[in-house]
């Protein structure tokens, strides 16, 4: 699958990029969706950072990112060719991430967001000790949701192949 979005980004004049590192037993990921300008520079549209661990609930989302120029579908791309990845690469088979709360008309939208990717919300993190964990993996406080990789998936690969059309 991921070699195919691949192919389809290329088509439609993209490089979808992927790296991987495998610190520690983890999966260190970065992806980037760019774009060659006419003067042979590369110029960055997109990415998604995380990492993973070997388990069924494994896959942490932790950046996602587009640049408001960016073409119609290169979210969508994104958010495919991370669980496609994660579905090939790793034994992974939900993924997690927090909709940061700083700001709260902010924080609304992306839960919101987050949920029509396929996400749902399994608990608030806040100041408690409990929680001190989970804000320093992700830097701060918000909505931990989490979210089936193939729900994901389905749902991405819809939107990046009617931004085709």
């Amino acid at each position: 699958m991921l070699e195919q979005l691949e192919a389809e980004a290329r088509d439609r004049g993209l490089l979808l990029r992927l790296q991987v590192g495998r610190p520690l037993g983890l999966w260190s990921l970065r992806l980037v969706v760019a774009q060659q300008t006419a003067s042979g520079s590369l110029l960055l549209l997109g990415e998604m950072k995380g990492w993973a661990y070997p388990a069924a609930t494994g896959l942490q989302l932790d950046t996602m990112r587009v640049m408001p120029k960016a073409p119609a579908g290169v979210g969508d791309l994104i958010w495919a060719a991370t669980m496609a990845w994660a579905q090939e690469a790793t034994p992974c088979s939900r993924a997690r991430l927090l909709a940061i709360r700083d700001d709260e008309q902010q924080h609304r939208r992306l839960v919101r967001y987050f949920r029509q990717r396929g996400f749902g919300k399994t608990r608030d993190v806040e100041a408690a000790l409990w929680d001190l964990p989970l804000r320093m993996v992700w830097g701060g406080a918000g909505a931990l949701m989490s979210g089936d990789l193939a729900t994901v998936l389905e749902r991405s690969l819809r939107g990046w192949r009617q931004s085709a059309a």
